[in-house]
This record gives structure tokens, C-alpha cells and sequence, in this order.
């Protein structure tokens, strides 16, 4: 079995790795939470609610949101259903 690692026991690159994948990672959420509520609706490829708490998921959240939740300029926007 492995045995479980403490923060003491990393190395600081290991330590410094850890915190700027954290910092990274809290600054796409702020980003994205801040493109989405200052952005038209018209602009966002489906619900607004919807892509704010997809957003909390991880890395993979603000990433797809800023790939595939915003329409690009001058493209009409999409209704799959209503």
C-alpha cells in the first residue's frame, strides 16, 4: 500500500506545482463566472444558470464553457429546443 503523503513531505517544486495549479484553477472559474454574468444572453449558447454551474467543475468547466458556451462574433445564436 501506499502511504499517504503530508504536505511536510513534499518537495517545494512538488508544493509550488500544487499552488499554481490551485491559483490557475480559481482564476478560469473568476474569469468565467465574470464572462457569463456580463455577457448578453444572446451571446451564450444555452442557459446562462446552466454554464455557471458547469463552471465549478474543475478545469474542465470554464474551459469548455470558453470553447463551446460562447457564441463567436456575428454568429446567430442556436435554440435547440422550445
Amino acid at each position: 500500500m501506499w502511504k499517504q503523503k503530508q504536505w511536510s513531505d513534499l518537495t517545494q517544486i512538488q508544493k509550488a506545482g500544487i499552488v499554481i495549479t490551485g491559483i490557475l484553477q480559481v482564476a478560469l472559474l473568476a474569469v468565467a463566472q465574470w464572462d457569463i454574468h456580463h455577457r448578453p444572453e444572446e451571446e451564450i449558447r444555452g442557459n446562462k444558470w446552466i454554464w455557471t454551474a458547469v463552471t465549478f467543475v474543475n478545469f474542465i468547466g470554464p474551459i469548455s464553457y470558453f470553447l463551446f458556451g460562447r457564441s463567436r462574433p456575428g454568429q446567430r445564436r442556436v435554440i435547440l429546443s422550445e
